[in-house]
């Protein structure tokens, strides 16, 4: 189309990012994105089209393929290794990806790019390499940024999720901060505004189906909507699920439905095994949402953790989004998305600085 603004999306998972910049406007047009997740893969190749998505590692397709010239790079280079989740490790070589994230830089040389990570990106060894580059006589000396740790919720989205966003310029172009939050704490969207109309049942297993993406086989798609899919869960969860009030947690439990774990532990974060808030925006949805005890994401009233959809819904991907990969995997796809309206934020933001 005509204006249309390149774009080259790296490390790109389902698709979240490139889905709130085309909803931003439809002058992004992705030429080629890289994931090396199979299913993640094929679920932005059925979105945003077959022959775009290169799979693979990113160092891969660094040596197999010539970089093309675009006027923005989008992308988060995994995080696990700084992650404030879990044992961190700095010598993880996940993060060593931000070094292939520059060398494209360098080889498409983009009038902007932008880099999302977890908040505490902001203190690792990577961030402050990444900064050191772009200082006079380092490989990306030719370009400047601008970063802050942005929370969806702040721009629309039903979900408390902060991230740090980095916005980088070609010093040739006009410096353009970052996007302004739409939504002040009062304004935030709840849980309870997006599910209103989504039926408190959850639907049968989904329909087995299979389907060749890009020339591999692949199990899907299903929509969005088509996820509302529940669990066979024991009975002694049903029953701590019922014993849980609105807005409750494990520390609500009896005696005798507490796991020993809990018994042993009287501290701790309150949110696990709790209920979301129907008046707040969401936790931040995390890969295993779809499991009680690894966090607050059982449903504001029904008796079970919250659908697929629901987490999509929470992550604002549309109905019809569809999704490649088991179930375990899609949530995967789901819970590494950036949320959709920060990805809109990002694009109109983006748009305004091309005009």
């Amino acid at each position: 189309m005509g204006n249309a603004i390149s774009v080259l999306d790296l490390f790109a998972g389902a698709g979240g990012l490139t889905q709130g910049m085309h909803e931003a406007s439809p002058r992004f047009e992705v030429v080629r994105a890289v994931e090396k997740d199979r299913d993640a893969a094929a679920t932005f190749a059925l979105n945003h089209g077959e022959g775009v998505t290169y799979q693979g590692g990113i160092e891969e397709w660094l040596r197999e393929e010539t970089v093309p010239s675009v006027d923005v790079i989008v992308g988060g280079p995994p995080c696990q290794g700084f992650s404030t989740l879990g044992k961190q490790n700095a010598e993880d070589e996940r993060n060593t990806l931000w070094r292939e994230y520059a060398e494209t830089i360098i080889r498409a040389q983009p009038k902007y790019f932008v880099l999302e990570n977890v908040a505490v990106f902001a203190k690792s060894p990577q961030f402050r390499d990444l900064t050191q580059a772009t200082e006079p006589g380092g490989i990306l000396s030719d370009y400047a940024f601008e970063w802050d740790v942005l929370n969806a919720a702040d721009f629309g989205a039903p979900q408390a999720r902060k991230r740090a966003i980095l916005i980088g310029r070609h010093r040739d172009m006009p410096d353009i901060g970052l996007p302004a939050a739409t939504h002040r704490r009062e304004e935030h969207v709840s849980v309870g505004q997006v599910f209103a109309g989504i039926p408190l049942e959850v639907d049968p297993a989904l329909v087995d189906r299979r389907v060749e993406i890009d020339g591999r086989a692949h199990r899907g798609p299903w929509s969005s909507r088509e996820l509302h899919i529940g669990r066979d869960y024991a009975e002694i969860s049903l029953k701590r699920f019922a014993s849980i009030p609105p807005g409750g947690n494990r520390f609500n439990l009896p005696d005798e439905l507490l796991a020993p774990c809990w018994r042993k532990h009287k501290s701790g974060s309150g949110d696990v095994m709790g209920r979301l808030y129907v008046d707040k925006p969401s936790v931040t949805i995390r890969t295993e949402f779809f499991k009680p005890e690894k966090g607050r994401y059982l449903h504001p009233s029904a008796d079970r953790a919250i659908t697929h959809y629901e987490a999509a819904v929470l992550q604002g991907f549309p109905v019809d989004y569809r999704f490649a990969g088991s179930r375990t995997a899609i949530a995967r796809q789901i819970g590494n998305a950036v949320p959709i309206p920060l990805g809109r934020a990002i694009g109109r933001h983006l748009v305004r600085a091309f005009d």
